[in-house]
């Protein structure tokens, strides 16, 4: 799919499952068209079947592939908005328990694979919008350093790329979402996912099509007017306060 300048084409790493398919089939409605980029073949054949005749299209892509992501950028591009969504879930392991191959895996597809992505779109970007999904979990937390690391490194990534790029009418922002009904969270045990709901103040995890409209704002007009930001979206557990 090559698009005409005239229609405002859109690209959403993960793009087939989870927050990712929230996302894309959010933009669609609006009228975006998508590339829903993802590792996983059968998550797009089966999101294919959903997206109907919806604007989208599926490409399976290694975001860690240089070569592969630049092929893609040539092929669907340039984009107008790019969605840096595709990440690995985490190890709810102790600190102790963590080997190096934990870490360089998180590093490699939550931070590398975000920045390959977002600098092959920016070298080909007249203007737009680039969104980075991080996490509450960047903040710090029990269990799973690795995934924190690599989601705080995302949220420094973003303001850094934000003040290089803002001179280029590229805005550059970072949605942190909160507990979300997804596939992350599928493999909590019943006695942690329990707890883990308890705290939440909108009683239960978040719908992704709440991060969806939260990235569909940052690619609109009025949204590009923010850069540099991190939004969480938790429902507003981060505020930490209680009613009294």
């Amino acid at each position: 799919m090559r698009c005409s300048p005239e229609v405002k084409t859109a690209l959403v790493t993960g793009g087939a499952r989870g927050i990712g398919a929230a996302i894309t089939a959010t933009l669609a409605d609006a009228g975006w068209r998508v590339v829903a980029a993802d590792i996983d073949a059968r998550a797009i054949d089966k999101a294919e079947r959903d997206w109907g005749d919806a604007p989208i299209t599926g490409a399976v892509l290694d975001v860690t592939d240089r070569i592969a992501v630049s092929g893609l950028m040539d092929a669907h591009g340039p984009f107008d908005v790019v969605v840096n969504n595709a990440a690995i879930p985490a190890d709810m392991l102790p600190f102790a328990e963590l080997t190096p191959e934990h870490f360089a895996q998180a590093l490699k597809i939550n931070v590398q694979g975000s920045f390959i992505v977002a600098q092959e779109a920016a070298r080909r970007m007249a203007a737009g919008a680039i969104v980075n999904i991080a996490s509450r979990g960047y903040l710090g937390g029990i269990g799973g350093a690795h995934y924190v690391a690599s989601k705080a490194a995302v949220v420094g990534m973003t303001r850094a790329m934000a003040v290089e790029l803002r001179w280029r009418g590229i805005s550059v922002n970072a949605v942190a979402p909160g507990m979300v009904e997804t596939r992350m969270i599928e493999g909590f045990s019943s006695a942690m996912r329990e707890k883990m709901t308890e705290m939440e103040p909108e009683g239960g995890p978040l719908d992704p099509a709440v991060i969806a409209g939260v990235v569909a704002y940052l690619a609109s007009p009025a949204g590009r007017s923010m850069t540099g930001q991190v939004l969480l979206v938790d429902g507003g557990k981060t505020i930490g306060t209680g009613l009294y």
